[in-house]
């Protein structure tokens, strides 16, 4: 191990014993008391020497025997310490990419905040290689979202639509000008390796995924039609629903950008219990939605340039989330702004009895098992099906004494 405090969070003294880490409060932490000698033996902490070499120089500056592993030891159960050479033989290979890994080093400062064993960020980082990624849907929204996994270290970005380019596809980080006319899934491909910083082969809409290869990860269905957007199709998705793929809708319609829900088959509400669950509050709606999706289509919808880059680059937050291990707030609910304001507001999308896809059935027989277990009767069984909806640091379950998050 070759520790280092983690880069990312800035440090300083709060007074003569107290030493803060990081700014924000969502990551400030304080560690005290800490004496002055101790303090400057932090600088060494670089990721440049190994533990035997840090107890020497922890000899050299006179600490006491044990001081330094006791300081490696805490600082580690705060989630302050990262491992300049962790994370596995993937995260080996990915260093061996110089030019790859230094494009993506600020993505690695900020999983060292979301991570709390040291060499975990690089770890996280170097399993998006591994990733498959599907967007349906190489609009304004679409393509800059795809550019932007691919640009995060997603491995592989797969970009699916009909058509060609318009002029009004085009979007700063997403498709460039001279692809108009282009077929879209073409163009958007060639946007997505632009963008990657480590270039994966070449593959066109005919060629099949390797023998053996893994489903995709994610799908994220981001339609260019502002009726797919506003309402969607329980139909389309039944093949993701059967498969059991996480997928995630995002888009803009009539000003309004829209971020999830994010669904996990069987678990989560999905586009069905949306659909259930509108139809429960608004009898009319089935009439309404068979009217819009029967009506004249648009040529061009009212999908504002900075509310697109908006919108995609939550979702990819929301993505990139996921791939790495957490549970975004978008599972289970839509995240929308309208024009002008812009106020960010969660919908919560449940799921619905009336939908076969089961997630109510499901939720019902899990809170029952967490009811008959604080009886005392049975143990619920949650954790075997699925993960987690809590996501938390290490840092928060146990902290060593004298080490508090920081309300700043």
């Amino acid at each position: 191990m070759h520790p280092m405090v983690k880069p990312a969070l800035r440090r300083g003294w709060r007074d003569l014993n107290t030493v803060q880490f990081g700014m924000t409060p969502a990551h400030a932490l304080t560690l005290g008391p800490m004496d002055t000698a101790t303090g400057s033996f932090l600088d060494l902490l670089n990721g440049t020497r190994g533990l035997d070499r840090l107890r020497e120089e922890g000899r050299r500056m006179r600490l006491p025997d044990g001081h330094v592993d006791r300081l490696v030891a805490r600082l580690s159960l705060a989630g302050l310490l990262d491992d300049s050479r962790g994370g596995g033989p993937a995260a080996d290979a990915l260093r061996e990419k110089r030019d790859a890994l230094d494009r993506l080093r600020p993505d690695l400062a900020s999983l060292t905040l979301t991570t709390s064993a040291p060499g975990d960020a690089l770890g996280r980082l170097a399993a998006r290689r591994g990733a498959r990624v599907q967007v349906r849907g190489a609009g304004r929204v679409g393509s800059t979202l795809a550019a932007l996994l691919a640009g995060a270290g997603v491995g592989e970005v797969d970009v699916r639509d009909i058509g060609r380019v318009e002029p009004w596809d085009v979007a700063p980080g997403g498709l460039p000008p001279e692809a108009v006319g282009d077929h879209r899934h073409e163009a958007a491909r060639r946007v997505v390796r632009r963008a990657a910083p480590d270039r994966s082969p070449r593959r066109t809409a005919q060629s099949p995924p390797q023998e053996g290869a893994p489903g995709f990860s994610l799908v994220i269905v981001a339609p260019r039609d502002d009726v797919a957007v506003h309402v969607p199709d329980p139909a389309g998705a039944e093949p993701l629903m059967a498969s059991g793929t996480p997928h995630l809708y995002v888009g803009v319609v009539e000003g309004t950008g829209i971020v999830g829900p994010l669904v996990l088959p069987g678990e989560t509400g999905c586009a069905g219990c949306l659909q259930e669950d509108r139809t429960d509050r608004d009898p009319t709606w089935p009439r309404m939605v068979t009217q819009w999706r029967s009506g004249r289509q648009r040529r061009v919808g009212a999908c504002d340039l900075s509310l697109a880059a908006t919108v995609a680059g939550l979702a990819g937050a929301h993505a990139l989330a996921f791939l790495d291990g957490h549970v975004p707030s978008s599972t289970g609910a839509r995240w929308e702004a309208s024009l002008p304001d812009l106020h960010w507001h969660a919908r919560p999308v449940g799921a619905h009895p009336g939908c076969p896809c089961g997630a109510a059935d499901r939720n019902a027989a899990e809170t029952e098992s967490e009811l008959t277990s604080e009886h005392g009767r049975t143990h619920g069984t949650m954790a075997s099906h699925g993960p987690s909806r809590k996501v938390c640091r290490q840092a928060d379950a146990e902290r060593p004494a004298g080490t508090w998050r920081d309300h700043v």
